[in-house]
């Protein structure tokens, strides 16, 4: 999710990830990305430089938010049932993640986990010194925060350092962590709702999933639970 900033174009890394399907959500577009960012990332031309209301509700009703949203579901439900199959006694799953490559934002890495560990039952996050399921990195990129993901952990969030002054940082954080978890954005709902994103503005200070957020993550994971019993 892009909190101010849209693209349409993908981010390149010569550290390429096979075989990953690479959902990029941000707070202001859904885009395709399939690598590993670099720190100073170079950033594609901006589709909606003024980040507004108006830019946010006309890209939340485009065709391409939707097909992102569908593909983005569909590697979850894949994904979950994948993980079913390899651990059938497991509760509930555990997604890791590394933080080796943003070690600016670890304090706000730790509360969005805190955040979302307590929000729901069904999928659980947790740290691990490499490797893991996912990871965060911290650059400056003109395009602002986003997830790169199949839905299930695999792939990278991007921090992007002036968003992260402009906007609260922890809720930026925990929303891109949203979308590793499944959600979509929704940029035309208010503050209360984490996956709004930008479009309360940078006055809004919530970093926490609302109930109809919590409970659709948990749904989410659940069904894909089930499906591969």
């Amino acid at each position: 999710m892009r909190l101010s900033r849209h693209t349409h174009a993908a981010a390149r890394s010569p550290r390429s990830r096979k075989g990953l399907l690479a959902s990029a959500i941000g707070l202001g577009l859904a885009a395709v990305l399939g690598a590993a960012p670099t720190a100073g990332a170079a950033a594609a031309p901006d589709a909606a430089a003024a980040g507004g209301p108006a830019s946010y509700a006309a890209y939340e009703k485009s065709k391409e938010n939707a097909d992102a949203n569908r593909a983005f579901f569909e590697a979850v439900k894949r994904a979950v049932a994948q993980e079913r199959a390899a651990k059938p006694g497991a509760l509930a799953v555990t997604v890791t993640y590394n933080t080796r490559n943003a070690p600016s934002f670890r304090s706000q890495i730790a509360r969005s986990t805190q955040i979302w560990n307590s929000s729901v039952s069904n999928v659980k996050l947790q740290e691990v010194s490499s490797g893991g399921s996912f990871s965060y990195y911290e650059g400056n990129d003109s395009r602002g925060s986003y997830a790169s993901t199949d839905g299930h952990g695999r792939g990278y969030i991007f921090l992007d350092y002036r968003q992260n002054q402009q906007y609260n940082s922890t809720r930026v954080t925990a929303h891109e962590t949203g979308h590793v978890l499944g959600l979509p954005d929704h940029y035309s709902g208010p503050c209360s709702e984490l996956m709004s994103g930008g479009g309360p503005g940078t006055s809004c200070q919530n970093a926490t999933p609302n109930a109809t957020e919590r409970s659709r993550v948990d749904s989410l994971w659940r069904n894909g639970l089930a499906a591969a019993r």
